[in-house]
């Protein structure tokens, strides 16, 4: 029992971390080297594919700490394993065989949930839910509305960018996205969907720190560093502890939904397949 709980543990926090970041030591890696263990090595090319990006440099360079020394010790971890554990208590390839069937068994599964179902939920049916649990719905963080542009110093007609963010009607954002085609590093407008403030944090050159002070006094905010002009408007937003729209949640509840239909669908399911194996003689008894 022992044994066995050991290797289950090597299997979670090494196998399934390996799953991310393990390489096949012989060949030989793109990237710099951030970090060796042994044969094993960690690039920056690596971190980079694991670290999203919208986030601010500070918080990337903590993360990127952070996995690396998750990193190193599940590999210490595995060369401990390797080096103590016999033939017999290192052959897990049962269990990772079962793990692999329960991963895939369960990712159909959740695909044809979300085709056969997800077309069925009704706008009613989604409404309802969010009215009838709107306290499970607060605002954990501020939400925005609006656009946000980011052009270098020297772009020209920076006095029609300002007019048109500020005047934000039809013409000005075709104009707008006209303009960008030619001249912005970049380009979100996102009117009629809600986007966390942290990832407009996430773009500008200074961080705002006081986000609700901010959007309590300011429509219109303009900004630069170095290279670039940050043009940001806000037409709409929430604060934290607030309901949240239903439009921002509305793909969480749908899974909610899904979830709740999942253990019928599934029991649907294999009987479907169980009677069309049957039909095809995919299943012969002896």
């Amino acid at each position: 029992m022992k044994f066995r709980a050991l290797t289950i543990f090597i299997l979670f926090v090494g196998f399934s971390f390996l799953l991310l970041t393990c390489r096949d030591s012989s060949q030989e890696k793109a990237g710099n080297p951030v970090v060796r263990v042994g044969n094993e090595v960690l690039t920056d090319n690596d971190l980079k594919e694991v670290l999203p990006l919208d986030v601010s440099k500070e918080d990337s360079s903590a993360l990127a700490d952070e996995y690396v020394n998750r990193w190193v010790r599940s590999k210490l971890f595995l060369r401990q394993a390797e080096s103590n554990l016999t033939d017999e208590e290192k052959d897990v390839s049962q269990m990772l065989d079962e793990y692999r069937t329960s991963l895939l068994v369960n990712k159909y599964q959740q695909k044809m949930l979300e085709q056969k179902y997800s077309p069925l939920l009704k706008h009613e049916e989604i409404e309802k839910y969010y009215k009838e649990m709107q306290d499970n719905f607060k605002l954990q963080e501020n939400i925005v509305r609006g656009l946000m542009l980011k052009v270098p110093l020297n772009a020209p007609g920076q006095n029609d960018v300002r007019r048109w963010c500020r005047t934000a009607d039809p013409e000005s954002l075709v104009e707008l996205e006209n303009y960008s085609l030619q001249n912005a590093r970049m380009y979100k407008m996102f009117l009629d969907t809600w986007v966390p403030f942290q990832r407009i944090n996430a773009n500008l050159p200074e961080p705002v720190r006081n986000e609700e002070r901010f959007l309590r006094y300011n429509r219109y905010y303009e900004t630069t560093d170095e290279q670039f002009r940050y043009f940001f408007l806000v037409t709409d937003y929430e604060f934290i502890g607030s309901i949240a729209p239903l439009t921002f949640v509305e793909e969480r509840i749908k899974a909610i939904l899904l979830n709740k239909k999942r253990g019928e669908f599934i029991k649907s399911l294999e009987k479907e397949l169980y009677n069309e194996a049957l039909e095809k003689k995919t299943i012969n008894f002896y």
